[in-house]
């Protein structure tokens, strides 16, 4: 065997990065039946790498004992195939510092990583805070998360950058849905001269313009239900086929709406988006289970039937 084949674990990362969800049986443990059937549906369908443990996977409601077993059972259905990313969020950077230490140990590819939470932080002690993790990652690459929603601060460009140039961050998952923002970060980086700088877009909605104006790729949260929807999107960028592009992602646009299915008025806005997702990765029969974890309120029989109803109408095939 040739030593001079490229890892496809230690490649800069871009193109498709679904965060992936955590399945759960009734009991609310991890299902890892369910989790190996989800990996190999993000395989199947040509994904670049996979998120485990941030948003989408719930890895703030999980215990430590059940983020090391999302992250076993991933990295071992991934064998090395594409980057797996783990999710280190906390509200401190000891906290962190120890999920960081697990993912390492784990085998994990990258770690991400928010800005501290709960407490106020200034960018002198965001700075700070990525510096130490950065110690613990092992040589792994880093990768900030900047959900502004959860976190309560944006994470400033000239400060991602400074991170880049120092060679404590590879780069930044971009979940603020400020496509303007977005769009200043690519030209600074350009302007910076740092093209190894990831940047990733979060949105499920604007994957193919992001990737147009040069984002390295998207890790969107509805990749889990339609991964090859996603790779479709970033083939035809690639290739100059923008029109391509446009149509898959209104494709995706419109089974996006999944989310609007589970009555608010009963949940708040995680529950019904991961809800979504779950239920319909339930009627796909990739999950046993559309549980989300506690307190989260799950989708009832008749929302349930609602996203089936979208599913269908996206083209995807539920199971008899």
């Amino acid at each position: 065997m040739s030593t001079d084949a490229p890892n496809p674990a230690t490649a800069p990362i871009g193109g498709v990065v679904p965060p992936l969800v955590t399945p759960l049986t009734p009991g609310y443990d991890v299902d890892t039946g369910s989790l190996a059937r989800l990996v190999a549906h993000q395989l199947d369908a040509g994904v670049s790498g996979v998120f485990v443990l941030g948003t989408s996977g719930e890895g703030t409601f999980l215990t430590d004992e059940q983020r090391r077993t999302v992250l076993s059972v991933v990295v071992a259905e991934v064998a090395g195939a594409v980057p797996v990313l783990a999710g280190a969020i906390d509200t401190s950077t000891a906290r962190s510092a120890e999920h960081v230490t697990a993912a390492v140990k784990a085998g994990a590819d990258g770690i991400v990583c928010t800005a501290p939470f709960y407490a106020a932080t200034h960018p002198a002690e965001i700075d700070r805070h990525f510096e130490r993790l950065a110690s613990y990652a092992g040589g792994l690459p880093l990768y900030a998360y900047d959900i502004p929603p959860r976190v309560g601060t944006k994470l400033p460009d000239d400060l991602l950058l400074d991170l880049g140039r120092r060679g404590v961050l590879a780069g930044v998952k971009d979940s603020s849905g400020e496509d303007t923002s977005l769009r200043r970060l690519v030209l600074a980086r350009r302007d910076a001269g740092l093209p190894g700088f990831a940047v990733m877009t979060g949105s499920e909605t604007t994957v193919d313009a992001a990737l147009a104006f040069g984002v390295d790729g998207a890790v969107p949260g509805l990749g889990n239900v339609d991964p090859a929807g996603y790779v479709r999107i970033a083939a035809a960028v690639a290739a100059g086929d923008l029109a391509a592009a446009r149509a898959e992602q209104d494709r995706l646009f419109r089974l996006f709406d999944i989310i609007t299915v589970p009555d608010r008025n009963r949940m708040g806005a995680s529950s019904a988006a991961l809800g979504a997702f779950k239920a319909a990765l339930y009627v796909l029969g990739v999950l046993d289970c559309p549980l989300t974890a506690f307190p989260s309120v799950p989708l009832d029989e008749a929302e349930i039937a609602g996203v089936r109803a979208l599913v269908v109408r996206a083209g995807l095939e539920p199971v008899a």
